[in-house]
Order: C-alpha cells, then sequence, then structure tokens
C-alpha cells in the first residue's frame, strides 16, 4: 500500500524557498508515495481559552496529520530558530485531543519526520537543530539522519529566484530515499 507523506512548509509565502525545495523532493519522491501540502493558513494561535471545544481549523488539522503516514518539515530559519506560525502549528498537535486527557496519544505522537530547510549560510542549521528538538520533545519519531540543509545563493535574495547545486538536490534526493525506507 502506497504511503501518504504530509509536507509542511515552515513558510506562509506561496513562492517562498522553501515550498519550492518541497516541490522538488515531491519529484524525488515521485510514485512510491502520496505527497500532500498541509495548509494551517487558517489555525488560530494556540489559546486554552479556545481549546476546548477545538476550533474546527484545529480538528481539520489533527485529521489530516493522523491520516498521514509521515510528514516532511520545509523551513526557514528566522533569527536562529524555526517560524513562530510551525511552532504553532507543532503546539496544537502536541495538546490533548480529549479535555484533560493526558495519557490518549496526540495528533503527532509517534509520527515519522523529518527536516529540511533552505536560508541563510548556515543553511538552517541551527532551525532543524531546534525543531528537532522540540519534535523530540512532543513525541514525534524524528529521523535521525538525512536532514537537507540549503544555504541560498545571492540569486535568491536579488532575484527571488533559487538555484540548488548538484550535491544540494544529491543531498535531497538521499533523504527523500531514505525517508521512504524509514517510513517502511
Amino acid at each position: 500500500m502506497k504511503k501518504n507523506i504530509l509536507f509542511i512548509v515552515g513558510s506562509l509565502r506561496k513562492e517562498s524557498f522553501n515550498r519550492l525545495l518541497a516541490q522538488k523532493a515531491e519529484e524525488f519522491i515521485g510514485t512510491q508515495a502520496a505527497v500532500s501540502y498541509l495548509d494551517y493558513s487558517d489555525v488560530p494561535l494556540m489559546n486554552q481559552d479556545i481549546e476546548f471545544p477545538t476550533p474546527q481549523s484545529v480538528t481539520r488539522l489533527r485529521q489530516t496529520v493522523a491520516q498521514a503516514d509521515a510528514i516532511w518539515i520545509f523551513t526557514p530559519e528566522y533569527n536562529f530558530s524555526y517560524p513562530g506560525h510551525l511552532k504553532n502549528v507543532l503546539d496544537w498537535l502536541s495538546r490533548p485531543v480529549t479535555p484533560n486527557d493526558y495519557d490518549t496519544p496526540t495528533a503527532i505522537n509517534g509520527k515519522k519526520v523529518t527536516i529540511s530547510g533552505a536560508g541563510g549560510q548556515l543553511a538552517t542549521a541551527k532551525c532543524r537543530e531546534k525543531l528537532t528538538e522540540l519534535l523530540t520533545i512532543i513525541k514525534a519519531d524524528v529521523m535521525p539522519t538525512h536532514q537537507t540543509g540549503v544555504a541560498l545563493n545571492m540569486e535568491a535574495w536579488t532575484e527571488d529566484r533559487m538555484i540548488l547545486t548538484e550535491e544540494q538536490l544529491n543531498t535531497l534526493e538521499k533523504q527523500a530515499k531514505a525517508f521512504i525506507e524509514y517510513i517502511d
């Protein structure tokens, strides 16, 4: 049976570099798995005052994650960390589905996850490090190897276009292959 991989892009910009990186990864996955993209633009900020009854957008978020066999996060680095809106999604996914039920697994508990990112000179290293730590704390199953970090070239910033090197493409392709194996 074909696996379902949910892509979460940590940038809300329609033509973000990380969305482009995700599209390239999708090409490498090809027919080995079904890929979908998470739309979380309507998810409110995590707030216990609105946690129950659960907002419809959060219920949809949790159902989408539950239906996925695995998650691949593509994210920029904001001030040496992950974007706040990505953290907000993960906060909602880490919360109990039933009020005060901290024993039942959350939507992200045990979900297989891998991380990639395109950004500045550090190639999102700090972001990926902190995101790995956060995902581990909320009990996601993070693939321990083969993360892809892309240091964007000057054309990306001056001309708003991403050009990947052969080495970057090879790294992303290796990550895609490794993630398919990790899911199985």
